[in-house]
């Protein structure tokens, strides 16, 4: 229904016990101090048909997670999903089975991609049970904390991609 859903969302993927898996909910850790009644910003294990759901009813999505595309450690790229479909190599193999990719795609099938969605992916090095972010991810982490505060608050992105 109308009103009950923010007009945006931040979404931060992944899984915090395996190494840079957890990249996309530190972000959404550290930004949720932003939180307010038009914005929500949450974790999310990045099960397909329930991040669908997430989103389901915002005019802005950010998705923030790890992808396995052979980019170097904390490369960030930043993917404008609403204009165009995301590129089959850059997520690689998922560790959420169904990944980001096809739920997006899915969405954007169905009609239920929010008008605006923007996707950061971090290029991570490690998914190690039991272990923290390595250096360069946990630098790009900081670095889409920053570029997701302008965009928010009403910068325009930035480049497709960068190195950590």
């Amino acid at each position: 229904m109308p009103g009950d859903r923010p007009e945006r969302v931040v979404i931060g993927i992944g899984n915090s016990d395996r190494g840079d898996d957890a990249a996309g909910r530190t972000v959404a850790r550290r930004l949720r101090d932003m939180s307010s009644n038009d914005i929500a910003i949450f974790e999310h294990d990045g099960e397909a048909t329930s991040l669908l759901a997430s989103f389901e009813g915002t005019t802005t999505a950010f998705l923030i997670d790890a992808s396995q595309s052979a980019a170097p450690a904390g490369t960030v790229a930043r993917f404008d999903a609403s204009a165009r479909p995301l590129p089959h190599g850059a997520f690689g193999l998922s560790t959420h089975g169904m990944g980001l990719r096809e739920a997006v795609e899915l969405a954007r099938t169905l009609g239920r991609l929010p008008s605006r969605c923007v996707v950061y992916a971090i290029e991570a090095g490690s998914f190690e049970f039991g272990e923290p972010l390595t250096p360069p991810v946990a630098a790009a982490v900081d670095e889409v904390c920053d570029r997701l505060r302008q965009e928010i608050d009403g910068g325009v992105g930035s480049a497709e991609s960068t190195h950590a």
